[in-house]
């Protein structure tokens, strides 16, 4: 199993993707840069490439950059001006849920693409440990992407199984996504530490599993800085005991958000 180096200052440190590709666990989701819908140029230019400034001085080096996983590989190599591609992931269910079914042929087409030289290594999003399986069994990965966050917890036999594998796991929507996280145990716990309740919810993730990386999004430096700083956190055992409740089979502490984005 890989297991997180020190080399860097980042909370959590780095994993190993792969041998040629080392990343800090704390990357960063350009996908809010963008413009309405994840479509276009972003609504503030400058304000845009102050936080990739940013991202690039924290010293992080894992930036996902693309919503549609495996669609746009020619238009990615266009944009970011380059000849081969680090990972790109098959993604094949929503927002939400995986899509059930065979994943075979849309991940040939990845492998082919890999076999030209345009990928260095494949991962898959939205996807089954069934799915999973099936991609493994056509070629190797080294990530997957699903949606998963301390109240979401489907994958958490998932993460174990593929921490035993050495494959990274990376949650989208760590912080909820277009429902933010509200949970009363999540505040409570923030406040006895002082802390913001999205940093406690990030610094969880970090300790869940040394083979779980983040790409928490944001369009302001401020956040940025504020998601970096959060996910340092050492949480005490008595505080992961009692957030790890949240996500259990009485998901306790959880209401609905009355927040969007």
């Amino acid at each position: 199993m890989s297991k997180p180096a020190t080399s860097t200052t980042l909370p959590g440190g780095t994993f190993k993707l792969a041998d040629d590709l080392i990343l800090t666990r704390v990357g960063y989701g350009a996908m809010q840069l963008a413009g309405p819908h994840v479509f276009g140029p972003p609504a503030d230019h400058d304000g845009a490439i102050a936080v990739l400034r940013e991202v690039v001085k924290l010293g992080i080096n894992h930036i996902d950059t693309s919503d549609f996983y495996g669609q746009a590989v020619d238009d990615n190599l266009e944009n970011l001006g380059l000849d081969t591609l680090d990972v790109v992931n098959l993604r094949v269910g929503g927002l939400d849920a995986p899509e059930p079914g065979s994943i075979a042929e849309p991940f040939r087409v990845l492998v082919e693409m890999q076999q030209e030289g345009l990928i260095k290594h494949l991962g898959v999003s939205t996807v089954t440990a069934e799915q999973i399986a099936e991609a493994q069994s056509i070629a190797p990965i080294v990530c997957v992407q699903n949606f998963y966050n301390i109240a979401h917890r489907q994958d958490d036999s998932l993460i174990d199984s593929l921490a035993e594998q050495g494959i990274a796991y990376v949650p989208y929507f760590p912080l909820g996504g277009f429902s933010p996280l509200q949970s009363d145990t999540l505040f409570s716990v923030a406040a006895r530490l002082n802390a913001r309740p999205m940093g406690v919810a990030l610094a969880w993730l970090l300790q869940r599993s040394p083979n779980i990386l983040l790409i928490p999004g944001t369009s302001s430096v401020e956040h940025l800085r504020e998601n970096v700083a959060g996910a340092g956190l050492q949480l005490p055992d008595d505080a992961i005991k009692e957030l790890d409740g949240i996500g259990g089979p009485s998901r306790t502490g959880i209401r609905p958000s009355r927040q969007g984005g």
